[in-house]
C-alpha cells in the first residue's frame, strides 16, 4: 500500500517550551492508527500541526505526496485532510439532513444553496442518505440535533467528515462524553469507515483503541516513544511507565 499522509520531524516550540519534538510517521491508504498518551503529551497540539491550525516550528506535513505544511487549515480540508473534534459543534436547530448536505455542498463549493433547495438535487440527496445509513442515522434525518442523543451527535460528526471526501481522517476522541451503552454505535460507525480512507484517532477509552488499531503510536512529552502493533504496547517498559500502568498487568 503506497503512502498517503507522512510527517516528518515535526516540531513546536512555544518560547523555550518544546510541545511536539520532531515527531515523524506515516499512513499508507486503509491504515487504522491510533495516536495515545497521557495528558500533556502533546497529542492535540500535534493534530492541530498537522491540520493547519498552527504553525510548526519547523518539519514537514505531506498528504498524497504534496508538500501541505505551509496550506491554512481549509486548504489542507479541500486537499483531502479532515479532522472531528473531541467536543461535537453542531448547530442545534438545524437536522442531520441539513447538516451533511451543507457539507456536501462546501465540498462543491455552493453553500449558498442550502436552505430549500439542496432537497431538489437528487444526487446531493442521495449522498446524504447514503452517508447517514451508513452511520445509522436515516431514521433520525428530520430531527433537530437538541433532540437527539449525544452519542449521535457524535456520530453525525463523523457523518460531516465523510461528506467532505478525505483521503485521511483525524478522529479527536469520538467516544468523549459518550455513555458507556452508547459506545457500541461508535465501534460500529468506526468499523462501517470506507475500505481505502486512512484514520488516525486520538483516544483515551484503551479498550477501543485495542478494537479499532492496527497500529499504536504513543506520545510521552512530544515525543514518540513507541510506533508499532497493538500486541505490543502492553509490552513495552517505556509505555508502561509513562502512561499504561496497570492496564498493562
Amino acid at each position: 500500500m503506497s503512502t498517503v499522509f507522512e510527517v516528518t520531524r515535526l516540531r513546536k516550540n512555544f518560547g523555550g517550551l518544546t510541545v511536539t519534538d520532531d515527531v515523524s510517521l506515516s499512513m499508507a491508504t486503509s491504515d487504522r492508527l491510533a495516536l495515545i498518551g497521557p495528558n500533556g503529551a502533546g497529542k492535540t497540539t500535534f493534530v492541530n500541526l498537522v491540520t493547519g491550525n498552527l504553525a510548526p516550528t519547523s518539519g514537514t506535513v505531506t498528504l498524497a505526496g504534496a508538500d501541505i505544511t505551509r496550506l491554512n487549515a481549509m486548504q489542507r480540508v479541500r486537499r483531502g485532510l479532515v479532522r472531528s473534534f473531541q467536543v461535537t459543534r453542531l448547530f442545534q436547530e438545524m437536522t442531520p439532513e441539513e447538516h451533511v448536505a451543507l457539507a456536501v455542498l462546501q465540498r462543491e463549493g455552493r453553500t449558498g444553496r442550502l436552505f430549500g433547495d439542496f432537497r431538489r438535487m437528487p444526487r446531493v440527496m442521495e449522498e446524504v442518505r447514503d452517508i447517514l445509513g451508513t452511520l445509522g442515522l436515516d431514521g433520525l434525518a428530520t430531527r433537530k440535533v437538541s433532540e437527539i442523543a449525544y452519542g449521535q451527535q457524535r456520530l453525525l460528526e463523523i457523518a460531516l467528515a465523510l461528506a467532505l471526501r478525505p483521503r485521511v481522517l483525524l478522529l479527536d476522541e469520538p467516544a468523549a462524553g459518550v455513555p458507556q451503552s452508547d459506545t457500541g454505535r461508535i465501534e460500529r460507525a468506526l468499523e462501517m469507515l470506507p475500505p481505502d480512507l486512512a484514520v488516525l484517532m486520538i483516544e483515551h477509552d484503551m479498550e477501543l483503541v485495542f478494537r479499532f488499531a492496527r497500529r499504536v503510536i504513543v506520545l510521552a512529552a512530544g515525543k514518540v516513544i513507541f510506533d508499532g502493533l497493538p500486541d505490543d504496547v502492553v509490552k513495552d517498559a517505556r509505555v508502561r511507565e509513562a502512561y499504561l500502568g496497570s492496564y498493562a498487568q
